[in-house]
């Protein structure tokens, strides 16, 4: 098995492209070693001493560090990935849904009178956003629309990501106005 690395805009986060699936469905992130209790994989990975993040893509892995050197750390992460897929375990263990929309229990918010502005905002994301995110390790998620704000959630290599903050408001925010006009700006959450 042959595991690819990929640098990631956040330098913190690392992306591991181990060339099969890794999550069917919506991406999946630990934030904590408490989080990762249910993937056997993300536990491993917490064991790493300085990781303090695990993302998993539809066919990527994001691990984002406090401490350390990637070349110290990345044999360890390597080989715990490696290990996983040739044990054929889950990516979860507790047999919930890979798809779940949400794991942080957090509910959309918007009025009802703006549901085909948000349809336009969450098309645009979906359609142009996301897969540019992905490309880069991460993941954003539409979290609400109020005002004429548009509340994203950013995760994997774009949370805590130094360029984040330029993404959202020169990439995202500029594309979201130039198609729905309703927009005022785009803010992080």
């Amino acid at each position: 098995m042959f595991i690819q690395t990929e640098a990631t805009p956040n330098p913190a986060t690392l992306k591991f492209i181990p060339g099969r699936v890794v999550v069917d469905g919506s991406p999946v992130e630990f934030s904590s070693r408490e989080a990762a209790g249910r993937s056997p994989l993300a536990e491993k990975l917490f064991d790493v001493p300085g990781v303090t993040g695990v993302f998993y893509g539809s066919d990527f892995i994001t691990v984002t560090k406090a401490s350390g050197e990637w070349q110290q750390l990345k044999p360890a992460i390597l080989g715990a990935i490696m290990e996983h897929y040739m044990s054929g375990a889950p990516m979860l263990a507790d047999g919930a849904a890979q798809n779940e929309v949400d794991l942080d229990g957090q509910d959309e918010f918007f009025d009802e009178a703006d549901a085909e502005t948000v349809d336009m905002i969450k098309d645009l994301i979906e359609t142009r956003v996301r897969p540019a995110v992905a490309n880069d390790g991460g993941d954003i998620t539409f979290r609400g629309f109020k005002d004429g704000i548009v509340y994203l959630n950013m995760k994997g290599a774009c949370s805590g990501c130094p360029s984040s903050t330029a993404t959202l408001q020169h990439g995202i925010q500029n594309l979201l106005r130039h198609f729905v006009p309703d927009v005022v700006e785009v803010r992080p959450m």
